[in-house]
């Protein structure tokens, strides 16, 4: 090739790759205009980042100890079962920080929850008697339509334990006891609906149904400006259509996994003994403002607390949110 021809040739090359220069500008400032160019450097970023064994151990950290998420589904006995958050260290903003902190020896790794594919409200119409079993929190499902007496002394013993619980009101109640309610709400406990006469709800028409719940949860709304999602059905008394009739309402219908049967007056003692025996990871335990109860609720918390268990409003229970340290 003589000399002209390789000039030629070469300035022909340069000019190709001066194209191609200039398209890849043009497309990282349309990537700019299109909010998108936070992404490039990402990656520019990340496999700079691959390069340094600091982000190489931390990245091999997060692949041994990641945890998958669970998903709600409907158990053969216990109906439907809340999903549970999986975990995994969050590579990136670990690396960041232990960088920024010129750390490089003790690393302190930050995480992230995976939250499950499926959640309580992707499952058929089903009632709901339990938390996920991976989840060590329970709850205590306080029923409230009489019993007033042992209400205060209850909330004493909550405050003094550090306990949040899930008081679900009788609508009749409710109304006439409004201020106690307030006290109940100012303590920071979570309000709920427990249908508005304690009318067996499976005996009820559709129409009936719909009033027993709806007028509780607007008394809830107007006089409190609470709008949980449980339904805690009277007696425990409900068929199909009652968690249909709740679930076109908004609500899911919760029933209890441990019953302390205070209405039968057992002594402190025994309800402290068959808790202790019998609680287990996302139990949701019932009970009423009653005197057995109230005397045997510090025991019965203790003894939880006792077996390694969180205590949590039935929202944070049945909730897919991961317990963390």
């Amino acid at each position: 090739m003589n000399t002209r021809k390789f000039a030629i040739l070469l300035a022909c090359f340069t000019i190709v790759i001066g194209i191609s220069q200039m398209s890849s500008i043009k497309q990282f400032i349309e990537n700019g205009r299109n909010g998108s160019i936070s992404q490039d450097v990402f990656q520019l970023n990340h496999l700079m980042n691959e390069d340094d064994p600091l982000y190489r151990e931390i990245k091999a950290k997060a692949v041994s100890t990641r945890i998958e998420p669970v998903d709600a589904k409907v158990d053969r006995v216990w109906k439907a079962i809340p999903g549970y958050n999986g975990l995994e260290v969050d590579i990136d903003e670990t690396y960041k920080q232990a960088k920024a902190a010129g750390n490089t020896t003790s690393i302190t790794y930050k995480y992230r929850q995976l939250i499950p594919k499926v959640g309580l409200s992707d499952l058929d119409v089903q009632p709901i008697y339990r938390g996920n079993p991976a989840k060590a929190m329970v709850s205590l499902m306080i029923n409230v339509a009489w019993g007033n007496e042992f209400i205060v002394p209850m909330l004493n013993t909550l405050d003094q334990e550090k306990v949040k619980a899930t008081f679900f009101f009788d609508g009749k109640w409710l109304k006439s006891n409004l201020e106690v309610a307030k006290e109940i709400q100012k303590r920071g406990h979570e309000l709920s609906n427990h249908a508005y006469s304690h009318a067996n709800m499976s005996q009820l028409s559709e129409e009936s149904a719909i009033e027993e719940i709806s007028k509780t949860q607007k008394l809830l709304k107007d006089e409190l400006g609470e709008e949980k999602k449980w339904f805690a059905p009277p007696s425990g008394d409900f068929d199909s259509d009652t968690v249909r009739i709740a679930k076109g309402l908004g609500m899911h219908t919760v029933l209890w996994t441990l019953d302390t049967v205070d209405w039968q007056h057992p002594s402190p003692a025994s309800i402290v003994n068959k808790i202790s025996k019998k609680v287990e990871t996302g139990y949701l335990i019932l009970m009423h403002p009653t005197s057995s109860s109230s005397q045997a609720l510090q025991g019965m918390i203790q003894a939880i607390k006792a077996k390694g268990l969180s205590l949590g409003t039935v929202s944070q229970t049945l909730s897919s949110e991961r317990i963390l340290p």
